[in-house]
């Protein structure tokens, strides 16, 4: 990939992140979706970090190795939590907050056992396969639970406009992220497919800050718009 396409993506991203924080912190919506926001601030430290590290080291240096795959492991970490608030929200009137939070915990622990049975036998145990491993597997747990969370706002007609429009965001972030890495290990040899990945990592700011700007925490949709799912 051209230096300077990484370079675009990199200010674009960090612009969009930041719009991101801005609006939520305007619209008072900083502490209702801490862990949205949590997720971000951290990928625009990971941005930074890992622009150093390849600017001192090299795209090819195993510092920089290390760095990408364990900051990508630590954004996979928040953004699986940023699910499960998203969940919490969604089943909170049912008095399931707590629950939700035990099944996440119970996931991470049994994804990061899987993820280590998977890469035993491996001399760099927990070296860069681990965090590689840990962090696919996640995005695939994620993935899941996006889905079961999108039919659980369904089922339960949940009409809070900012949960419903951030939840479906997730599902389709997910399902492109899912869809890139499929492309790029199917067809590497075309050029386009490592333009997804840094283009995609601009969506989840750029539908959040729209979100965030458009609607309020009062904000509604009529059940009538979401599928319609007998009870």
């Amino acid at each position: 990939m051209p230096s300077q396409l990484i370079t675009c993506a990199w200010i674009l991203g960090f612009a969009l992140e930041v719009s991101f924080l801005v609006c939520s912190l305007i619209r008072g919506a900083f502490l209702e979706y801490f862990f949205l926001n949590l997720y971000l601030i951290l990928t625009l430290f990971a941005d930074f970090v890992r622009q150093y590290v390849l600017h001192y080291y090299g795209f090819t240096s195993a510092e920089y190795r290390y760095v990408y795959f364990y900051s990508d492991l630590l954004l996979t970490l928040s953004l699986f939590i940023a699910v499960i608030s998203l969940a919490s929200r969604v089943f909170a009137e049912l008095d399931f907050g707590k629950y939700v939070r035990w099944v996440a915990i119970l996931l991470l622990l049994g994804t990061a056992g899987f993820s280590y049975a998977v890469i035993e036998q491996s001399a760099d145990r927990l070296g860069t396969p681990f965090a590689y491993e840990l962090s696919q597997n996640l995005y695939f747990v994620g993935l899941v639970l996006t889905y079961i969370l999108w039919g659980a706002v369904l089922k339960l007609r949940e009409t809070r406009t900012r949960v419903v429009q951030m939840v479906l965001a997730l599902g389709v972030y997910f399902s492109a992220y899912a869809g890139s890495y499929a492309i790029i290990n199917m067809a590497p040899q075309y050029e386009v497919a490592k333009y997804l990945v840094p283009i995609l990592g601009c969506f989840l700011p750029v539908s959040w800050s729209v979100t965030i700007i458009r609607h309020n925490e009062e904000s509604r949709l009529v059940p009538a718009r979401l599928v319609a799912v007998p009870r």
